[in-house]
């Protein structure tokens, strides 16, 4: 019995070969898992590292195009609204890349989008570029344009005012003019025989002649000739006060004394005009200085006087 008791504490203590090597397979296998669990471990945080540099690369990337492309906005000012609706699709998809980066991580379609948004943000560039030589170009030929059309207008109003001048020249140069002027009174005997006199009591008719002088200027045809005789006191010797006795002189309507129509051909035209005194009772004379004034058109074309005692 002490000998099996032995035997069974022998075999007790010392285990088996076999077990022996399966506690060894055992431990290196452990050994194993536990080295692939730490390399697992930190290729998972070198991967994490490279991902949140490549997410920080990426954000760089996309801040620094934006803070370009708002600053080019800004630089053309007004000029960029002609371009609102490619700035919205950059602004849009630079969103999107920012939404892509804080959700899932899919690096080769961030990067693929990122490429293609910087390429859109050079053809806006590009775009702006071009509108704005193109608005520099139509600014610069605009300025020109007023310039020219500044100094036609000013060469116009030069000609017009020349016009003005030569007309008004040509109007001077054409108004009848008078010479030879002579007013007297006349009485008028019974056998009708004309005599000059100053005296009031005897005067018959007031005539007024002058010679119309030639004026190559002015335009041939029938003119009408008006003679205006004041009395000492201002009142106009008239034929009657009707309105059929009166014309039209710078918008004023004037009474006149007589009236004649003669046939104007620019040549030299002697004139004779008289008032008739027909009621010496009604139409009383008074002595003392006659104004004479003779009008064309609304010209003075001569001027006189006499004076009765």
């Amino acid at each position: 019995m002490e000998e099996q008791n032995k035997v069974l504490t022998s075999n007790k203590k010392k285990p088996s070969s076999g077990m022996w090597i399966l506690i060894i397979v055992m431990a290196a296998v452990i050994i194993g898992l536990a080295i692939w669990a730490f390399g697992t471990l930190d290729e998972v945080h070198k991967e994490k590292v490279a991902k949140e540099a490549q997410r920080t690369e990426f954000t760089h990337q996309l801040d620094s195009l934006m803070a370009v492309h708002n600053k080019i906005k800004a630089e053309y000012g007004q000029l960029s609204d002609s371009l609102a609706a490619k700035d919205s699709v950059i602004q849009a998809k630079a969103a999107e890349i920012k939404k892509l980066m804080n959700t899932r991580w899919q690096y080769y379609m961030i990067k693929r989008k990122l490429r293609n948004l910087q390429k859109i943000a050079q053809g806006y560039v590009m775009q702006m570029d071009s509108l704005y030589k193109v608005n520099h170009r139509l600014t610069k030929e605009n300025h020109l344009m007023k310039t020219v059309i500044r100094q036609e207008k000013q060469k116009n109003a030069r000609l017009a005012n020349e016009k003005k001048n030569l007309s008004q020249k040509v109007a001077e140069a054409s108004v009848l003019r008078t010479y030879n002027f002579k007013v007297m009174a006349v009485h008028v005997t019974g056998a009708g025989r004309e005599r000059k006199t100053d005296k009031v009591r005897r005067v018959t008719k007031i005539k007024v002649c002058f010679t119309i002088a030639p004026n190559s200027v002015a335009k041939p045809g029938m003119r009408t000739i008006y003679v205006r005789i004041a009395r000492p006191n201002k009142k106009i010797l008239v034929l009657s006060n009707s309105e059929e006795y009166s014309f039209m002189f710078h918008g004023k309507r004037l009474q006149y004394s007589d009236k004649k129509e003669i046939n104007y051909q620019n040549k030299a035209m002697d004139i004779c005009m008289s008032w008739i005194r027909r009621n010496r009772r009604l139409q009383v004379l008074k002595p003392g200085l006659y104004h004479v004034d003779v009008f064309e058109g609304n010209n003075t074309i001569g001027q006189g006087s006499i004076r009765l005692k």
